[in-house]
C-alpha cells in the first residue's frame, strides 16, 4: 500500500525554552524551506517537530506536556507524525522511548541532518547563516557559540548541548550581514557562555573581535550582549561598550548567588568579593551600562543567613533587570550528591522575597527616568499603545515603553525619540517628540 509522500506535507516547528531554541528552530525552518517543503511555526501541521527544553523540572513538564498533548492529537487523527528534537531528547531519549512510544522518532540537539533526513530533506551545507527567522524582523538572535565547558555544579546544560564550541567570526558576519539585508536592526548575541567565546578557536577571548566586526554591518543598528559568564569576562568588552554607539549599554551576566560558600559549592569560580569588584568595574568603565542578572534561591545550604546576604546584596547593588529562579535538583549534575534541604515552599516564598524588593528597585529606577528622552524600538502594537523599548531592554524579559496609539501612528520596528511621561515598576510611558 502506498503511503503519502512527505514531500505534500506542512511540517509544524513547536520551539519550546530558551532564546538558544528559537535559533535552532530558525536554521531547521530555512532549512526544510530550502528543500521545497512548506514549514510553519507553532501552527497547524501535517507533521510535528517539538523543539524541547530539558533545563529545569518546570521546564521539563512542559515539554513533556506538549509532546503528549501532540501524541494524542495523533491518535486522533489531527496529524500524521510527531518528531522530538533539542535537550529534553538528548538529555532523556531512552526514558522518552520507553514511556511515550507513539513519538515516531526522538533526536538530540547535534542531530538536524538525520532530522532532516526522516522529513525528506538533506542538509543543505551553502545554506549556513541562513534562517527562517520567527521573532519580529527587525531584532534576530545571533548564537555565536554552542555548548559549555563550564562545570556548574547545577547546570544541566553541558549534558545536553556538549562542550562549548565557538562559531567563526566570519561566519557570524556573513549571517548578520544576511539578517540585515532583511530588515534586522537589532543583533542579540546568545551563547552558553559569551564569556568564553574564541578561546577554542583563537586560543584568547575574541568577544570583542567579534563585536568590532559586527558593528561594520551595515544596517545593523543595536547589538546587544546576553548570557556572559562572570569569571574570566573580557575587560577590552567594557570599552567597546562605552566607545561603539551600535552595542548597547546593556549587558546580561548571570550571578546566579553572592555567598561566598555557595558560590564554591556551585562552582562558580569566583567569590562575593570579586563579584562586587567586576560589577564596580562594569559601573566604572560604563557608567550608563544597564545591568541584568539572574538568582538562584533555595540551593543546597542556602540558609537563612546565606538568604539574607542575597538579599541585601540585591537591595546594595540596585540591578537594572532581574530574574530570580527556584534551584531545580537535576540528576547527573555534580549538586545531586547533596541533599535538597530547602523545601519547595520556603525556596518559592524566597523567589517571591527577591523579586518583591528588586519590583520596589525598578520603581525607583523608573521614577528617575521620568522628563528623559530615549531612543526606542517598536516591536508591536498592543491594545491602545505602541510598545517599544530602549537600549537598555531586551525584548520579553524587560521593561517596556508605552506610546498611545490614539493620536500617534509608529511603524514596527522603526526607531523613535520618545521622551518619558510616568513610569510604573516595568512599564514606562511616553510620548513622540
Amino acid at each position: 500500500m502506498r503511503t503519502k509522500s512527505v514531500g505534500k506535507k506542512k511540517i509544524n516547528v513547536v520551539t519550546l525554552g530558551c532564546s538558544k531554541n528559537v535559533y535552532d528552530s530558525e536554521v531547521l525552518m530555512s532549512q526544510l524551506k530550502a528543500n521545497g517543503k512548506e514549514v510553519v511555526h507553532e501552527d497547524k501541521g501535517d507533521i510535528v517537530v517539538i523543539n524541547t527544553c530539558g533545563f529545569i523540572d518546570n521546564a521539563k513538564e512542559e515539554s513533556i506536556n506538549t509532546i503528549l498533548d501532540y501524541v494524542e492529537a495523533k491518535n486522533r487523527g489531527e496529524v500524521e507524525k510527531v518528531f522530538v528534537t533539542g535537550c529534553l531528547s538528548e538529555r532523556y531519549k531512552p526514558d522518552l522511548i520507553r514511556e511515550i512510544p507513539d513519538v515516531d522518532q526522538y533526536f538530540g540537539t547535534r542531530d538536524l541532518p538525520i532530522l532532516l533526513k526522516h522529513l525528506g530533506a538533506d542538509y543543505k551545507h551553502e545554506l549556513v547563516g541562513e534562517r527562517l527567522t520567527t521573532t519580529p524582523k527587525h531584532y534576530a538572535y545571533l548564537k555565536i557559540s554552542e555548548g559549555c565547558d563550564r562545570p556548574c555544579s547545577f547546570c544541566a546544560i553541558p549534558l545536553m548541548r556538549g562542550g562549548h564550541m565557538s562559531t567563526p567570526i566570519e561566519k557570524l558576519v556573513t549571517e548578520a550581514q544576511k539578517l540585515a539585508k532583511k530588515g534586522t536592526k537589532e543583533l542579540i548575541l546568545i551563547a552558553q557562555d559569551l564569556t568564553y567565546y574564541g578561546l577554542d578557536l583563537y586560543k584568547k577571548r575574541a568577544l570583542g573581535d567579534l563585536l568590532k566586526e559586527l558593528v561594520k554591518v551595515d544596517g545593523i543598528e543595536w547589538i546587544r550582549l546576553h548570557y556572559a559568564f562572570p569569571s574570566g569576562f573580557p575587560e577590552d568588552v567594557l570599552d567597546i561598550i562605552r566607545e561603539e554607539p551600535k552595542v548597547c549599554n546593556y549587558i546580561d551576566i548571570p550571578l546566579q548567588h553572592i555567598n561566598s560558600d555557595l558560590l564554591k559549592s556551585m562552582k562558580r569560580g569566583t567569590t562575593h568579593e570579586k563579584t562586587d569588584a567586576l560589577l564596580a568595574k562594569f559601573r566604572e568603565k560604563v557608567p550608563d551600562m544597564a545591568i541584568r542578572t539572574t538568582l538562584i534561591v533555595g540551593y543546597p545550604g542556602e540558609t537563612e543567613e546565606r538568604f539574607q546576604e542575597l538579599k541585601d546584596w540585591v537591595r546594595e547593588q540596585k540591578f537594572d533587570r532581574l530574574g530570580c529562579f527556584t534551584y531545580s535538583h537535576e540528576e547527573n549534575t555534580s549538586a545531586y550528591v547533596l541533599q535538597d534541604d530547602i523545601p519547595q515552599e520556603v525556596k518559592e516564598a524566597r523567589v517571591e522575597e527577591i523579586m518583591e524588593l528588586q519590583s520596589q528597585i525598578s520603581w525607583e529606577k523608573n521614577q528617575e527616568k521620568i522628563g528623559k528622552i530615549y531612543k526606542c524600538i517598536f516591536d508591536r502594537k498592543e491594545g491602545n499603545y505602541f510598545v517599544g523599548r530602549t537600549e537598555y531592554d531586551s525584548p520579553d524579559v524587560d521593561n517596556t515603553v508605552l506610546v498611545s496609539a490614539e493620536n500617534t501612528y509608529i511603524s514596527i520596528g522603526d526607531f523613535a525619540e520618545v521622551k518619558i511621561t510616568s513610569a510604573e515598576e516595568f512599564d514606562l510611558y511616553g510620548e513622540l517628540i
